[in-house]
């Protein structure tokens, strides 16, 4: 069940089964990554019960009876992957120095805003040289990085995991941040940019790729923000929809909520899908129609499929019997290596749900003692992939058979997992589009592909938080720095509010 008086939308924690209230799961989004602690301390977040609990770099069970245990760049690390391949054992600590690397160079492109490339006004042929600077002290200025670089945004996954490694499970479990809430393979081009992007996170201890997951599960960081912007003033309402965005001669002057209650104010800030606010909330005629062809054409394609679990006793994995912290307290990969993740997807692509699905799964329990009673967990399991058509349909009966495919693959690595199970919530494209407004169930709000990123989020002339309606401001995911639940998108479209003048402290 859902909090009446819940805040975070799709960062909620809930108790979806009735029966049993004393589960509590992550309903959708079930880590933090990209957050930078500037966000985290100017808000003050820690004091309002904002808590990460580290997770494990990642976990692979394969079915042959080996397993892969990353636990980062350490001798034990490149023994599990040198199972696969003596080579690849080699290779991987180098692999992540090279990635790093490039991540490092990257991360302050988070940081700023996009500017206007191709501009000839002033302020932007300033703002152009100011990244450049900015690249330039990171060292990004060479022909070799920039080669790089070029190389992530056009390279699929599978290629440019090529250049390092042979063994199609070592390459099959690098290229999940690549195609992780992504509709596309790994054989994709640009899924190597989508890899690199989701290795730029500083939660938890400030490494490159760390990940945490929340105490009290992703509601309680936006009940963290809640209390802090409180503390700042604000005053939050909940279950109050907007309607309509009202405008008066090209300038906002409020909105409508559901009722028909108007809410007057000089500057408004809208982090809803884009398709929602310019193509539903505002009028067309108000809107430039070039602007309007970019957001009808915006593309959220998804295909992911969310199941929650609450479970009995922790998976007993076969390859690696007991506990292990960096085995449950880590991300588990379910797939056998980087063919099987393509055959998932091009299912996917042709109408049908994967026959035998991938999930990146997460047991929070394991840190975390509020989501579950004693001695019972509950597990995270995002899948992929299904048909993005399936965002229209509910497809409950599919969706069932094909959480059952996944449970049964789970199984296979570790045989108490089907034992285990005492409840189960499947929550698929459908429902992430009509109950949280996440448009075909993309996690993104938007594909992260090259041509809908940096200066092209979410249109042409547009990614500065701007937009075409004076004092109307936007702060989705589908910006700049989005996805993720990392606050960037919000910070960025305030520091150009007060760059306007439009917002004064």
């Amino acid at each position: 069940m859902r909090s009446s008086a819940a805040s975070g939308g799709a960062a909620e924690t809930s108790q979806p089964w009735p029966d049993a209230p004393e589960f509590k799961v992550t309903t959708l989004s079930y880590t933090m990554s990209l957050m930078p602690p500037y966000i985290v301390n100017d808000l003050g977040l820690r004091k309002h019960g904002y808590k990460i609990n580290p997770l494990g770099m990642g976990y692979l069970p394969h079915p042959d009876g080996r397993s892969i245990i990353d636990s980062g760049t350490n001798p034990s690390t490149y023994a599990s992957y040198g199972q696969f391949s003596k080579k690849d054992g080699e290779r991987i600590g180098p692999y992540y120095e090279w990635i790093g690397r490039l991540a490092a160079i990257m991360h302050p492109l988070l940081d700023h805003t996009p500017p206007h490339l191709g501009s000839l006004k002033l302020r932007d042929i300033k703002d152009v040289a100011m990244l450049a600077w900015t690249l330039k002290k990171r060292g990004a200025i060479g022909e070799q990085t920039v080669a790089d670089i070029t190389r992530l945004f056009t390279m699929s996954c599978t290629d440019l995991l090529d250049r390092w490694f042979e063994s199609p499970v070592v390459k099959g479990m690098l290229s999940i941040n690549g195609i992780i809430g992504t509709w596309a393979g790994p054989f994709a081009p640009g899924t190597a940019y989508v890899l690199m992007h989701h290795s730029t996170g500083q939660e938890t201890e400030g490494q490159v790729a760390s990940w945490g997951m929340p105490e009290g599960g992703m509601g309680a960081v936006a009940d963290a923000i809640r209390r802090a912007a409180e503390a700042f003033g604000a005053a939050v309402r909940v279950n109050a929809p907007v309607e309509k965005v009202l405008i008066k001669g090209g300038r906002v002057t409020g909105v409508v909520v559901k009722g028909g209650e108007e809410i007057a104010a000089p500057l408004v800030v809208t982090t809803c899908h884009p398709q929602i606010t310019f193509l539903r909330q505002i009028d067309r005629k108000e809107l430039p129609s070039d602007f309007v062809a970019d957001i009808e054409n915006w593309r959220s394609r998804s295909g992911t499929v969310k199941i929650n679990l609450a479970l009995a006793e922790l998976p007993e994995f076969t390859a690696n019997p007991g506990f292990n912290p960096d085995v449950h307290g880590g991300a588990i990969s379910i797939l056998d290596d980087i063919d099987y993740l393509e055959r998932a997807f091009q299912d996917a692509r042709s109408g049908r749900p994967a026959a035998r699905p991938f999930s990146d799964c997460e047991i929070p329990t394991v840190f975390d003692k509020t989501l579950a009673p004693p001695g019972r967990h509950i597990m995270s399991m995002f899948t992929q992939w299904v048909p993005e058509t399936w965002s229209r349909e509910p497809h409950r009966a599919e969706l069932e058979a094909y959480a059952d495919r996944l449970i049964d693959r789970f199984h296979r690595v570790a045989p108490n997992f089907k034992g285990s199970i005492l409840h189960r919530q499947i929550i698929g494209p459908y429902d992430m589009e009509h109950d949280y407004h996440i448009l075909g169930g993309n996690i993104f709000h938007g594909e992260l592909t090259v041509d809908q990123l940096f200066h092209l989020r979410p249109a042409v002339g547009y990614a500065d938080y701007r937009t075409p309606i004076r004092g109307l401001y936007q702060a989705s995911s589908a910006t700049h720095a989005g996805g993720g639940v990392n606050g960037l998108p919000a910070h960025h479209a305030v520091r150009e509010m007060r760059r306007d003048g439009a917002l004064r402290t």
